[in-house]
């Protein structure tokens, strides 16, 4: 993502999460932050179509945001964001990515659970509209078994 996609990403936030949409300013400032921060659009003919953000100060990488027209879905947008998402996680040496999915989504919580991401905790009511958030998480590394202890 560049600045000069905020418009049309932002449109899409208003279009697809009405309720909980961010602000304009807030992809503006998250896009600034590219030391913590790595934003991506999917594009389809020229249109962006999906976008997704990460926030990730080590151990911890946080998914911001993902999302995908619903007119793409089931074409793999969703998993090639994601699975760019983990990526970056990597490469900033986190140790686990984190996400919240709303309790009233299954195809996301499905997208998640096919990466490997566990429910962790429930944040009830945690939506405007008073849907429960899930908190998934996904180890990125194992601990290693310390050898020679009793």
């Amino acid at each position: 993502m560049v600045p000069a996609d905020i418009p049309s990403v932002h449109a899409l936030e208003r279009r697809l999460f009405p309720v909980d949409a961010w602000p304009l300013q807030m992809f503006v400032d998250e896009l600034a932050q590219t030391d913590t921060r790595h934003y991506l659009v999917a594009e389809a003919a020229g249109a962006i179509v999906g976008y997704a953000g990460l926030m990730c100060i080590e151990p911890i990488a946080d998914v911001q945001t993902i999302a995908v027209v619903p007119e793409q879905e089931g074409k793999g947008i969703g998993s090639a964001l994601l699975t760019e998402l983990i990526r970056e996680s990597r490469r900033r040496h986190a140790a686990d990515v984190l996400l919240e999915v709303r309790a009233d989504n299954p195809r996301a919580q499905q997208l998640y659970r096919r990466f490997g991401f566990e429910q962790i905790h429930v944040r009830p009511r945690y939506y405007r509209d008073g849907v429960d958030a899930l908190i998934m998480r996904l180890q990125l590394h194992t601990p290693s078994s310390e050898t020679g202890r009793a």
